[in-house]
């Protein structure tokens, strides 16, 4: 039998342990633990969950990786056109790792009615594209099929539906500017079939996503040519290994960036999240240790005597600093499941009952989202754990000073 756990688990059962002048402080210390799980369980769920959101919104928009003619100049409005007749499309077979890629174009447009205009962006997309994201955003309606001949058929967001009054079923004419400004601008008559809403304001009152053939006719080009491809990857933590990859095995007239690229201020502004996340993670260890080494020393003063006697029956430092080694690890997990319990339940319940919202002007979100995975759960609780323990060894360290002569004898 373990002589120091078996010691320890007798002072934890013992009545007089629970009703001691510790009692108090160690109340404070298993507190101090759960209230730091709990605020990292949130800060770290809440975080990831808020990049991959805005991610997510950003990407839906523009792929994860954007290939193009270096004279585009990254403009919102695709200029020379990329033939389809490529080695990489429609499978990109030399880069691994590659989900889908798909040829886009854009311009710009004006909607007009009688009383009111409004500026926006088509997005011109085939039926090569990838609708997933926006079958999440979608309201109202259905998403367009261009699977057949060329269609008037649009999906429009909340906003613009708002701001002009449009509801599914209506119809708009949009008006494209000619190269020549002496000739009227060409129009094009479009039905809306779908209301979406991403929730990020600064594409949603800009872009309505229409059939790409309506724009290679306005652009004249020809049915194989397109503005950009995108491109979505299995795993986004290889974008910039991958935006390599695709560079090194496409024509040279091509250049390929990313999202990231596109929209730094976006990207820079989230990965702010990870150092807010690592600062908060760390300012709550130090604060559950620093009670967990308070609650330690007063249960080393209030064992006292029990020290002394030890000590004159034999047992050595180490064995007596792993008792009380034990007893603090106790309170540790203590406080662990209940911050455990407590901070998955408030996750949880904002995963599904969605209690919390933001303002999706500020942070693009409707609602506090929240990412889930044991992964980083048990690796919280892991380094929780062994952090608060290794901070407690030195305070333990006070066991080597103790006199069994003056323990014994001390009240």
């Amino acid at each position: 039998m373990n002589f120091e756990y078996f010691t320890a688990k007798r002072i934890i059962d013992s009545k007089t342990y629970k009703s001691s002048v510790s009692a108090p402080i160690i109340k404070i210390g298993i507190t101090a633990i759960a209230i730091g799980i709990i605020v990292m369980l949130v800060a770290i769920a809440t975080g990831i969950g808020l990049q991959q959101k805005i991610r997510e919104k950003v990407s839906a928009f523009n792929g994860h990786l954007i290939i193009s003619n270096f004279d585009s100049n990254n403009s919102q409005e695709s200029g020379v056109p990329v033939s389809l007749d490529q080695d990489f499309y429609p499978e990109f077979k030399s880069v691994s790792g590659i989900k889908h890629i798909q040829g886009v174009a854009s311009k710009f447009g004006v909607i007009r009615t009688e009383d009111d205009f409004e500026a926006i962006i088509v997005k011109g997309v085939g039926q090569d594209y990838h609708w997933n994201y926006f079958k999440e955003f979608l309201l109202e309606g259905r998403l367009p099929d261009y699977s057949n001949g060329r269609s008037e058929e649009v999906l429009i967001s909340d906003y613009l539906a708002n701001r002009m009054h449009f509801k599914v079923g209506d119809r708009f004419t949009t008006l494209f500017r000619k190269e020549d400004p002496n000739k009227p601008p060409s129009m094009i008559t479009y039905n809306v079939v779908g209301i979406y809403n991403s929730g990020f304001k600064e594409f949603d009152e800009t872009y309505i996503v229409g059939d790409i053939r309506h724009l290679q006719r306005l652009n004249g080009w020809g049915p194989n040519e397109v503005g950009n491809f995108e491109i979505y990857l299995d795993d986004y933590s290889q974008i910039n290994e991958k935006m390599m990859e695709v560079y090194q095995n496409t024509p040279s007239m091509l250049n390929t960036y990313s999202v990231e690229e596109k929209f730094p201020s976006i990207f820079e502004w989230i990965k702010i999240f990870d150092k807010n996340i690592y600062g908060i993670i760390g300012i709550m260890i130090i604060v559950a240790g620093i009670n967990m080494i308070t609650a330690l020393l007063v249960l080393i003063l209030e064992r006292t005597q029990m020290i002394g006697i030890l000590k004159a029956l034999g047992s050595d430092n180490w064995s007596i600093r792993k008792i009380f080694l034990y007893n603090a690890s106790y309170l540790i997990v203590l406080g662990l499941f209940w911050g455990n319990l407590i901070g998955l339940g408030l996750l949880f319940a904002q995963k599904y009952l969605k209690l919390f919202p933001l303002n999706p002007e500020v942070y693009y979100v409707t609602e506090a989202p929240v990412y889930m995975s044991l992964g980083y759960i048990l690796a919280l609780n892991l380094g929780t754990f062994l952090l608060c323990l290794a901070m407690l060894l030195i305070p333990s360290i006070i066991i080597t000073k103790i006199s069994p002569v003056k323990a014994i004898r001390f009240e």
